[in-house]
């Protein structure tokens, strides 16, 4: 399971976001403990790397704000990915073409991957491959230190260039709850900003238990109309709503059986087509994990290199079941 960090909130805190079920029952400890079986002893479900569609750079946990049930518990202390490097990440580009991999789609995240400072010439350097470049970022004060050489990212790049604002709510309540007071109006401001200099943008919410998903978009229409901002939220690209990660809530074990039962294909499931790049606190040198969702897990530490990181996963962790097979969701 993932290991608490220095920048964590504590789990009385974490209980009172709006986003958490504070009467969920607790996971089982005996769960997600063998790779190969589940409690039961049936087979786990694993996924094979179809295609590395899309690359991820974690380019450090390092963040400005400190939101209640941040996934990956980035906050202003939590150091525990360090920030990557240009070269490390051109790197990995250039092994992309060394294996003749045909990924199409380069992600940048946090932490907040404007607090980098060499976030610029990392996008710059994905940018350049001709590749789909998205970065996920809150939209406030570290973004808009770089308003000049974002828009002239833009101006060379045009809409490869792709800005994922997280906004997790269409209510400034909703948002602030989890994300701290004063961080509404600031998010708005770095969104209209985008908006207003065309840059290709997107929004990432997240799902209340309690609100219907038509419903959600609707209140995120309303908002962005409100602003100005013309965006379609019927286009799951453009409007991305998680559902609740909490590793601590009992979540079921996904058996090979599973995919029959629920009618899916293991090639619909983040894995088989993503891997993210990480540096640990002290390490030499990056490592490959399977995905965004497991940065801590060392059961998911794949190997330094891309050649090394193309085999199979087994789904051994809650977010597997709950974020990526039952919740259908992908943070590509």
């Amino acid at each position: 399971m993932d290991k608490r960090h220095d920048g964590d909130l504590a789990v009385g805190e974490a209980a009172r976001s709006p986003f958490l079920s504070p009467a969920a029952p607790r996971l089982d400890p005996r769960k997600f403990q063998d790779p190969r079986v589940t409690l039961d002893g049936s087979p786990r479900a694993a996924v094979a790397l179809r295609a590395l569609d899309t690359l991820w750079f974690n380019t450090g946990t390092l963040c400005n704000i400190a939101c209640l049930t941040c996934y990956i518990e980035s906050s202003p202390r939590n150091d525990a990915l360090s920030y990557l490097a240009l070269d490390e990440v051109r790197g990995y580009l250039d092994e992309i073409e060394t294996l003749g991999l045909q990924t199409s789609e380069i992600g940048f995240t946090g932490g907040e991957p404007f607090m980098n400072a060499a976030i610029i010439p990392m996008l710059e350097a994905s940018l350049t491959t001709g590749r789909r470049t998205l970065v996920l970022t809150n939209a406030m004060r570290p973004m808009r230190r770089f308003e000049r050489q974002l828009i002239e990212l833009r101006r060379r790049f045009g809409d490869a260039l792709v800005l994922r604002v997280s906004l997790d709510h269409h209510s400034q309540a909703v948002h602030e709850a989890e994300r701290g007071a004063d961080t509404w109006a600031p998010a708005l401001s770095g969104l209209q900003w985008l908006a207003r200099e065309g840059f290709s943008i997107a929004i990432a919410g997240r799902r209340l238990a309690d609100e219907d998903p038509s419903a959600a978009a609707a209140g995120y229409a309303a908002l962005l109309s409100s602003l100005g901002i013309a965006l379609n939220v019927d286009d799951p690209s453009r409007l991305v709503l998680f559902p609740e990660m909490d590793a601590t809530r009992d979540a079921p074990e996904i058996t090979e059986a599973c995919w029959g039962i629920l009618g899916l294909s293991p090639e619909s499931v983040m894995c088989a087509s993503s891997r993210m790049v990480v540096k640990r606190k002290g390490a030499a040198t990056p490592a490959v994990v399977a995905c965004t969702l497991t940065p801590y897990d060392p059961q998911f530490e794949l190997g330094a290199t891309l050649a090394q990181a193309l085999g199979t996963v087994p789904l051994n962790h809650p977010h597997c079941a709950r974020f990526c097979v039952l919740g259908g969701a992908s943070c590509s």
